[in-house]
């Protein structure tokens, strides 16, 4: 067992800049170390970065999410979890509400939306190409695709989309609003689904959150508080993830266009290339949702004691040089790839197929009809967002 100081680090190391990862991260990951870090809310905490412990972390029932629900635990945003969801439970209570609408997630499923993914991406391309350049790929693709896609599969009227994205940017906050806002988005977005709920009930519909509704009041498979933040969260995770890394891709290959080339030149690797960009590009812009030990746990040569967090930063384990080669370099003729982009375990990412999906369609689109993108300002001034848990553009201007 190894010996471990314990004096903490301050965390976040530091603040989030573009897509860089803080190099302390590495250096953990590196020298096969937890570290320990003191959070922003809620006292100290382990931090994972290896790909093995991750993987244990997000795969071992003894590692709770249900445990952080109603408590003052370590973490990087300033309000307590205290609404029961997909992302704060544990089985066999995350199994039964995943397993609602599992089937309409399916690789097979998911598939069978591309016409329709291509239609809307085409469209927003239209639009685009009709005004001419300059243009803002963030307002006039990256955001629509996603939006279009998981109202249409949820049944929300997407001619609300300004009022529940405001809702939604101000609840993935950590800085970037205050207290009072975050809390106001996130009341937001629950009375809205529970507005939409009450509409199904007066108008039953076949989309996913009339599946939900008709779970709720002819099978009694979930709760009145479970339906409604079910809504939330499949509406909040089926836009701000895949929006955020449609423009976070297209700046990375306009960055280098030295990939841009190769992926212009040779469609094919279009999957392979999302897979990698998937490894490489943080998403978080710190470690991920803690989870609890229940038991003592032994994670690289460190005992965590029951009732320890631990913080999992995933795209330092996407760069972990005993599972990938030359680790920090975007290989697009990977071939293996076991990257954790969207997760390990039962919380793996719901929706990982329809992000595939909706990335593939749009980087594809936009490289075969827009041959000459380029940045339409230097590098150095294309906005990041800032405060937020996920990383994104505030903007992408591009030419052609």
């Amino acid at each position: 067992m190894t010996t471990v100081d314990r004096g903490a680090c301050p965390y976040p190391f530091s603040e989030a800049k573009g897509l860089d990862l803080d190099p302390e991260y590495g250096r953990l990951r590196d020298a096969g170390q937890l570290g320990r870090v003191s959070m922003p809310y809620g006292g100290e905490a382990w931090m994972a970065t290896s790909y093995e412990d991750i993987k244990t972390v997000m795969g071992d029932p003894r590692f709770s999410r249900a445990a952080t629900l109603n408590a003052d635990v370590p973490r990087t945003f300033p309000l307590m979890q205290t609404d029961t969801n997909l992302l704060t439970m544990d089985p066999p209570d995350h199994s039964r509400l995943r397993k609602l609408v599992a089937k309409a997630f399916t690789m097979r499923r998911i598939e069978m939306l591309r016409p329709r993914a291509q239609e809307v991406v085409d469209g927003l391309l239209d639009r685009i190409e009709q005004q001419g350049p300059p243009a803002d790929l963030v307002e006039g693709l990256a955001l629509p695709l996603p939006i279009t896609m998981i109202c249409e599969l949820l049944g929300v009227p997407y001619e609300d989309r300004d009022q529940f994205r405001a809702w939604s940017d101000a609840a993935l906050s950590l800085t970037a609003f205050t207290v009072e806002e975050i809390q106001q988005g996130r009341d937001g977005l629950r009375d809205y689904l529970a507005s939409l709920v009450a509409k199904r009930r007066e108008q039953p519909s076949d989309d996913l959150l009339g599946v939900l509704v008709h779970a709720r009041d002819e099978e009694d498979r979930l709760s009145e508080d479970e339906l409604v933040q079910f809504g939330v969260t499949l509406l909040v995770a089926g836009h701000e993830t895949t929006a955020n890394q449609t423009g976070n891709f297209l700046y990375t290959l306009l960055s280098k266009p030295r990939l841009l080339r190769e992926l212009q030149e040779d469609p094919d690797l279009l999957e392979p290339a999302i897979e990698e960009l998937l490894r490489v590009t943080p998403l978080g812009t710190a470690a991920g949702f803690p989870r609890i030990a229940t038991e003592d746990v032994m994670l690289s040569g460190t005992l965590v004691k029951a009732g320890e967090a631990v913080m999992t930063q995933n795209a330092a384990a996407n760069r972990d040089g005993t599972v990938f080669d030359h680790p920090d370099e975007i290989d697009f003729h990977r071939e293996n790839n076991p990257h954790i982009a969207f997760g390990h375990g039962v919380h793996h990412c719901l929706g990982a197929q329809l992000a595939r999906l909706e990335l593939q369609v749009a980087v594809g689109t936009v490289l075969r009809r827009l041959p000459g993108l380029r940045f339409a300002v230097p590098v150095e001034e294309v906005p990041f967002k800032q405060g937020r848990l996920i990383r994104g553009l505030q903007a992408l201007p591009v030419a052609w």
